[in-house]
C-alpha cells in the first residue's frame, strides 16, 4: 500500500536546494523548485542588439520590448518635435533627439530608457560629446506622448524615473484629453490645455509653442 500522504521532511531538505532529496522506500520523493535567475542585460548588450523593427529598452538589466507607436501618436511626437528641433537649432542651444534615442540612466544593473523627444543643452555636449552609443546620463528634456495601452502606474514610473535620474523638464502629452502636463523637481505638476502655451522656461530657453497646434489636424 502506498505510503499515506504525509510526507518526511529531512534535514538533507536544507543542504541539497534543487536535487532529490533523501528517499526511504515507500517515501514520495520530495523536490525543491529553485527559481532560475534570469542572466541581467548591460547596456552594451542592449545597443548591440540586431535590429529586428522592434524597439527596446532596458529596466534594471531586463529587456523590455515596446509597442510599436499608432499612426496618431506618431503624428503628435512629430508636431511637437519640429518645431523644438527648428527653436534649438536656430539658437545653437543643443540638439533634438528621437524617440529611437537611449539613455542609459544606472549601472549594475544597467537601465536605458528612451522618451518620445529629447533635448541635450550644448554645455553639455561640449562637454560629453556626441557619442555613438547611448548618452550617458538624463536629458535635460524627456517628452513622452501617452498611448492607449500605457497605464497610469508606467506614466508615473517613467515620469519620476526621469526627474529622478537629473531630468529638468518633462512634458507628458495627453492626446485623449488634448493636454500636456508639465513636470519638474520639486514642483507642482502644471496642466495646460489646448488655449495655453507650452514653454521649454530654462531647460530651453525662448521655446513657446500654442497646445492647440500640437493636436492640429487629429
Amino acid at each position: 500500500m502506498p505510503h499515506i500522504l504525509w510526507y518526511s521532511v529531512w534535514r538533507e531538505l536544507f543542504m541539497h536546494q534543487g536535487r532529490i532529496l533523501q528517499q526511504r522506500p515507500d517515501d514520495v520523493m520530495i523536490h525543491i523548485m529553485v527559481p532560475t535567475r534570469v542572466k541581467q542585460m548591460t547596456a552594451e548588450e542592449l545597443f548591440r542588439l540586431p535590429d529586428d523593427g522592434s524597439r527596446y529598452e532596458l529596466i534594471e538589466g531586463e529587456l523590455k520590448r515596446m509597442t510599436p507607436a499608432g499612426f496618431r501618436h506618431g503624428a503628435i511626437v512629430m508636431a511637437l518635435s519640429r518645431p523644438l528641433a527648428e527653436h534649438v537649432v536656430s539658437k545653437q542651444i543643443g540638439l533634438v533627439a528621437g524617440a529611437e534615442t537611449g539613455f542609459k540612466l544606472k549601472s549594475n544593473p544597467d537601465t536605458v530608457r528612451a522618451p518620445d523627444i529629447a533635448f541635450v543643452s550644448r554645455q553639455r555636449l561640449e562637454a560629453e560629446g556626441v557619442p555613438d552609443t547611448f548618452w550617458p546620463g538624463a536629458p535635460d528634456l524627456a517628452v513622452e506622448v501617452l498611448s492607449p495601452s500605457d497605464t497610469l502606474y508606467d506614466v508615473e514610473d517613467k515620469v519620476a524615473t526621469w526627474l529622478s535620474c537629473g531630468t529638468r523638464l518633462v512634458w507628458v502629452v495627453h492626446p485623449k484629453r488634448r493636454a500636456v502636463l508639465v513636470h519638474r523637481p520639486d514642483a507642482p505638476v502644471m496642466t495646460l490645455c489646448e488655449t495655453d502655451t507650452l514653454e521649454g522656461e530654462d531647460v530651453v530657453p525662448g521655446f513657446r509653442c500654442p497646445v492647440e497646434d500640437i493636436f492640429r489636424g487629429l
